[in-house]
């Protein structure tokens, strides 16, 4: 049995849907489970939905009508004449959607996050499964916020793995015996079956939930490059596909930033030594990446990456106290207090400096609270290189004509801040 995860540049458009019922066509004989995320940019629209719907700016219907517009669009070009059931089945997830939109109360920002932009998710799974069925390619849509259960944490819900394990397996197992499972990415649900987030391109996390919970023989991710890279082709020109990659060196990339994969993905893997394949869906033939559990160390490049829209804080003592374990715990319990993850950190005898993402929310209250304690200095527009495997030449190349604020150097492993 597999695991498939198609994400959304994967399923952007009618072409790109017509790829992938190509490529699961030739898997349609096989027990398989197809994640996928919302389609092309609808997840960053959703969220404008959320914003504007917050905010009370009043734009949330029409912003939400465009998205509507465009996911009808593209089943009208994937369909002569589009299904009754498909309508109606795409209907009931406007309509849901529209409700909250139109809800006058005030909620919490990050329930109606998850309430809202879960559409996505929802609404090309949906489109989808009619497609596949349409050619032929038997299939079951599924709603993974049933089976999958997390705690109340809106937007990075924590997995109940007992329940979600249990409700895997009673309910995927029996359909797998008779036609592929469709299902979404991202997405959970509470005990009070309210939706839940698994936390920002977290359709990776979901596959590896699955993965785990059925005891895959494999999970596939399917993206546009041809491999993991040693770094972002966008910025880079020269890169190198790595063939193999251990749990370690994976979990290692994606804790610097690398956006190869899900930072959550490989735990439920590497418990049940499941691989894991990075493969193209514009170029099947390319053999990509897997992931495995062979912890001998491969012959690696230089692995180059770059964690950008980064803030330093500069935190130090009032009274001129040392920065010892006392400050130290009270300033970790407020990041955790704000779920802000430290990605560099550095502390001297009476300061400390720390590199986190520049999430405004988040920041402004973490910000409020230091103030009471301790005098406090920002660094705005920073990002973090990470060299793996360096060699003096690549630090030398990475750092030519940066201002650097701030380095940590390992055997493995290089950091520093610059000025972006």
């Amino acid at each position: 049995m597999r695991v498939f995860k198609f994400g959304g540049a994967s399923v952007k458009d009618a072409d790109a849907i017509r790829n992938v019922a190509a490529i699961l066509e030739g898997y349609k004989n096989e027990k398989l489970v197809v994640v996928i995320s919302a389609m092309g940019k609808t997840t960053n629209g959703l969220e404008a939905v959320t914003n504007a719907y917050y905010d009370q700016t009043g734009e949330a219907t029409a912003l939400f009508e465009a998205i509507k517009d465009e996911l009808l669009a593209t089943a009208a070009e994937l369909f002569e004449v589009v299904p009754e059931a498909l309508k109606e089945d795409l209907a009931g997830i406007f309509t849901k959607i529209e409700e909250w939109v139109n809800e006058h109360h005030r909620v919490p920002f990050n329930f109606i996050y998850d309430q809202i932009v879960s559409a996505g998710e929802l609404l090309s799974t949906t489109l989808i499964s009619h497609f596949l069925s349409s050619k032929g390619i038997a299939n079951q849509w599924l709603d993974i916020r049933k089976y999958i259960k997390t705690d109340n944490t809106y937007r990075e819900g924590q997995v109940n793995w007992s329940l979600t394990t249990a409700n895997v397996q009673a309910g995927f197992i029996p359909v797998l015996e008779k036609q592929l499972i469709v299902t979404q990415g991202f997405l959970g649900g509470t005990v009070e079956n309210f939706t839940t987030t698994l936390g920002r391109e977290g359709s990776d996390y979901t596959a590896a939930i699955l993965s785990n919970a059925l005891n895959a023989d494999s999970m596939t991710v399917w993206k546009d490059v041809p491999a993991i890279l040693n770094a972002d082709p966008r910025v880079i020109k020269d890169t190198i596909p790595i063939p193999r990659l251990s749990y370690y060196e994976a979990v290692e990339m994606t804790y610097y930033g690398a956006k190869v994969i899900h930072p959550k993905t490989i735990k439920p893997l590497q418990n049940k030594n499941i691989p894991l394949h990075v493969r193209s869906f514009i170029d099947t033939a390319e053999v990509g990446t897997t992931i495995h559990g062979d912890e001998t160390r491969d012959l690696l490049p230089t692995i180059i990456v770059f964690d950008r829209d980064q803030l330093l804080l500069s935190i130090s003592s009032k009274d001129f106290s040392f920065m010892a374990e006392d400050n130290l715990a009270h300033i970790y319990q407020l990041f955790a207090k704000y779920r802000i993850k430290t990605n560099l950190s550095q502390n001297g005898a009476i300061s400390f400096k720390a590199c986190i993402d520049y999430k405004p929310n988040r920041i402004k209250e973490l910000l409020i609270d230091l103030l009471k304690d301790y005098n406090l200095q920002t660094t705005a527009n920073v990002e973090i290189v990470t060299l793996r495997h360096y060699t003096p030449t690549s630090v030398k190349l990475y750092t030519k004509g940066r201002d650097v604020l701030m380095t940590q150097k390992g055997r493995d492993t290089v950091q520093m801040v610059v000025k972006a």
